[in-house]
């Protein structure tokens, strides 16, 4: 295994945006150990922001007729519905949605997925490692970008299991 520059300032600039503490990387030639001491979060007070101000409709006028149409809540955001099954990183990486840049993605909004089928890359010291689905149904979010660092246990896709 062989590390050149651009490798190396690649990996570190990598490591310095992911919550890796210590890395041991040993290779023919070379032996490369970072360790970092990144100090606990300091917990800030608790201050909740106050509270918007509540808007009180006027009361209708006796006798008119003063029919409101009932409004309707906003939609639950999807981080928070229970009828998806979140795939998240196996392992620190650069996600990729095809397995070249010529070649299609593997998966799109709205895909119908199997179990075992590849659902996109994670690339790891020059290793790809194809990420299969591990459950069926149909692709509803893809929730990072094509090319870009992911954490372990980091949310990629969502799906509506079948």
């Amino acid at each position: 295994m062989q590390l050149d520059n651009d490798q190396l300032h690649q990996l570190l600039i990598f490591l310095e945006q992911s919550d890796i503490q210590e890395l041991k990387l040993e290779g023919d030639d070379f032996r490369l150990e970072v360790r970092r001491n990144l100090p606990a979060p300091v917990a800030a007070p608790a201050q909740l922001p106050p509270p918007p101000p509540m808007v009180v409709p006027a009361a209708p006028a006796p006798g008119s007729a003063g029919v409101t149409a009932p409004s309707s809540p906003p939609p639950a955001p999807s981080a928070l519905r229970a009828d998806l099954v979140d795939i998240t990183a196996p392992m620190v990486g650069t996600f990729y949605r095809s397995p070249s840049p010529a070649d299609p993605p593997f998966v799109e909004i709205g895909s119908r997925i199997s179990v075992g089928q590849p659902v996109c890359i994670l690339e790891a010291m020059k290793l790809m490692n194809e990420l299969e689905a591990e459950v069926s149904g149909e692709l509803v979010e893809i929730l990072v970008e094509n090319g870009t660092p992911v954490e372990f246990g980091q949310v990629l896709l969502r799906v509506k299991p079948a």
